[in-house]
């Protein structure tokens, strides 16, 4: 038997994860599984529901604040067929809810998060159990601080790509505890969640705010390149539907093929750039656009955005 896993507060990213977690457990129901175009997080796969594996998930509650909220959900889950079916949402029960999972994924807004956690009760029935917040800009002392020192508190930022199953999820280590197996058994919880999403990596808490920049916000600096390209194609004669498909495709391309074992974005570049070729005419205009320094300065201009989230406002 598997563990009941929570999500408090299930808005668009609650309902990704608990998709993509029913998704992955009834892939063996599928005769013709091909393998992803990239493998998971090493270490990881993706979950099946064949043994009683207790790291994998049986039950799954969703939280949210309006009936009308909870009857899209239960159509949502519905349509996933199976255990999606059986996704049992709850209306402003949030403490009920925690009292009957071992698992719960914090992902209410983040000027919520202190109410919901001091809510009467609320510290006994997380006693012993694993939070994982998803909560921008609230940190795990801030957490830790309302909760019971028991509860065992990490902190997780998946990105919007995680809606089609292709996101990027970065979380912070688990608490070290006196029982390795607890830890481990923890660890592979939180992958096997993640890793049914997209992609997982473990990152210390202070690496958070350039992620947040980098694979946070980086989908639209992504789309920004993505129109730029777009826009050129549709300014040299070839119709705009067009155009984004054959932009959208090729980033997607490249990005894959630098995620391949041995693969830099740099030999990619080289192998399509021969000599006095119309690609090196076209990156000497984008250098003459300082267009790398530009990138780089994003990210770093969003890093230092991201580390102001979390503080209290300045009067």
């Amino acid at each position: 038997m598997g563990y009941t896993l929570c999500v408090l507060g299930c808005g668009t990213m609650g309902v990704a994860i608990i998709s993509g977690v029913v998704s992955s457990l009834q892939s063996r129901d599928n005769t013709h599984v091909f393998p992803k175009w990239e493998s998971h997080t090493p270490g990881t796969s993706t979950p099946t529901a064949d043994s009683p594996d207790p790291s994998l998930p049986s039950f799954f509650i969703a939280t949210v604040t309006r009936q009308e909220s909870a009857q899209k959900l239960q159509h949502t889950f519905g349509l996933l067929g199976g255990l999606g079916s059986s996704v049992q949402v709850f209306v402003d029960e949030n403490l009920a809810a925690v009292q009957r999972s071992d698992v719960v994924i914090l992902c209410c807004k983040p000027h919520q998060a202190q109410t919901i956690l001091g809510q009467d009760g609320m510290k006994e029935a997380l006693d012993g159990k694993l939070l994982i917040s998803i909560l921008a800009g609230v940190t795990i002392s801030q957490l830790t601080a309302w909760v019971p020192p028991t509860t065992k508190v990490v902190r997780a930022m998946p990105n919007t790509p995680c809606r089609i199953r292709e996101g990027m999820t970065v979380v912070s280590p688990l608490p070290t505890l006196p029982n390795s197996e607890e830890t481990e058994l923890d660890r592979s919880i939180i992958l096997k969640i993640f890793s049914s999403i997209g992609r997982c990596r473990f990152l210390e808490e202070k690496h958070f705010d350039a992620c947040t920049a980098l694979s946070g916000s980086g989908p639209a600096f992504a789309c920004i390149f993505l129109e730029a390209m777009t826009d050129g194609g549709v300014m040299m004669g070839l119709p705009r539907p067009e155009a984004l498909e054959l932009a959208a495709q090729t980033l997607q391309g490249a990005a894959r093929m630098s995620l391949q074992a041995g693969a830099h974005p740099a030999q990619i570049k080289d192998s399509v750039t021969t000599p006095g070729g119309c690609t090196i005419a076209g990156l000497l205009a984008m250098e003459d656009g300082k267009i790398r320094s530009t990138i780089a300065r994003a990210i770093q201009i969003a890093t230092e955005r991201a580390s102001e989230l979390g503080q209290p406002t300045k009067k």
